[in-house]
C-alpha cells in the first residue's frame, strides 16, 4: 500500500535525522506533491504516523515530528517541574483557573465526599520547550487548606503543600486509560478535536492516610512515556 511507503520514508528520515524533534513539516499539499500522492493517500500515512508518536499536529498550524516523550514514573514523587528538569527538558506551568466549588460527581467518587461538599478545582496547562503537553485538572479539599487560593498556583502544588501546610504526599493510587482530546482541552494543547490522549488520574493521600486531593492529566499522546520497575518480593 502507497501510504505505508509514505510512512516509512518519514520514519527514516526521522531516525536519520533527517527531519528533527519539532521540526514542521512541509504543507499537506507539498508532501502529496512530492510522494506523488492524493492527499486522502498522504493523511492515511500522517494519521498512522500520529497514532505512533512519531508526529504530533497542532490545530491550523501542520505537522511537527514529535520529540522524545517524557518520562512518567508513577512510583516516583517528583513533580512536573523536576521531573522534567531531571530529563533536560524545559518546563512551564501556565494557570487556567483556580475557584471553589461544589465536588463534581467525578470529584465526589475520586476523593470519597459526601454529596455537594465544597472543593477547590485548580485547571493548568504545562509546557515542554514551549509546547502545550498536558492540560491537568486539580480537585482539592478545602479544609486541609485553607486559603490555597491565595498562593501562586502556577507552582508546584506538592511544594506548597509541603512548605506552607506541612502536608506530604505518602500515598498515590493511579488509573492509566486512553480518550480523545475535545472541546476547552484540546484548544488549549492547541490540538485538533479527535486528537489522541492519554489520561492520568491520580489519587492522593498525605502522611496521615487521608484522602486530600484528586488529578486528571489529559496528555498529549506522543508526550508521555509510562515507565516503572518493579522490585519484587521473595
Amino acid at each position: 500500500m502507497q501510504y505505508v511507503k509514505i510512512k516509512d520514508v518519514i520514519v527514516e528520515q526521522i531516525e536519520s535525522g533527517m527531519l528533527t524533534p519539532r521540526q514542521k513539516l512541509p504543507a499537506e499539499r507539498k508532501l502529496a506533491e512530492s510522494f506523488d500522492t492524493t492527499r486522502v493517500t498522504l493523511r492515511e500515512a500522517l494519521s498512522s504516523l500520529e497514532a505512533e508518536g512519531r508526529i504530533y499536529r497542532e490545530d491550523r498550524r501542520g505537522w511537527f515530528i514529535s520529540p522524545a516523550p517524557l518520562r512518567y514514573d508513577p512510583t516516583q514523587t517528583l513533580n512536573f517541574t523536576n521531573m522534567a528538569l531531571s530529563q533536560n527538558r524545559k518546563p512551564k506551568t501556565e494557570l487556567v483557573a483556580a475557584k471553589g466549588m461544589l465536588a463534581t460527581k467525578e470529584a465526589t467518587k475520586l476523593l470519597e465526599l459526601q454529596p455537594f461538599s465544597d472543593v477547590y478545582r485548580v485547571d493548568r496547562v504545562r509546557y515542554l520547550e514551549d509546547r502545550p503537553v498536558v492540560y491537568v485538572t486539580n480537585y482539592i479539599r478545602p479544609e486541609l487548606f485553607p486559603n490555597l487560593l491565595d498562593y501562586d498556583l502556577s507552582k508546584s502544588l506538592t511544594d506548597i503543600y509541603r512548605e506552607h501546610f506541612g502536608v506530604v504526599y505518602q500515598k498515590i493510587r493511579y488509573r492509566v486509560s486512553t480518550t480523545s482530546l475535545l472541546g476547552e482541552t484540546a484548544q488549549a494543547l492547541r490540538a485538533t478535536s479527535g486528537s489522541p490522549a492519554m489520561v492520568v488520574e491520580r489519587v492522593n493521600y498525605n502522611q496521615n492516610g487521608d484522602l486530600i486531593d484528586c488529578d486528571i492529566e489529559y496528555w498529549r499522546h506522543d508526550a508521555i512515556s509510562i515507565e516503572s520497575i518493579a522490585q519484587l518480593d521473595r
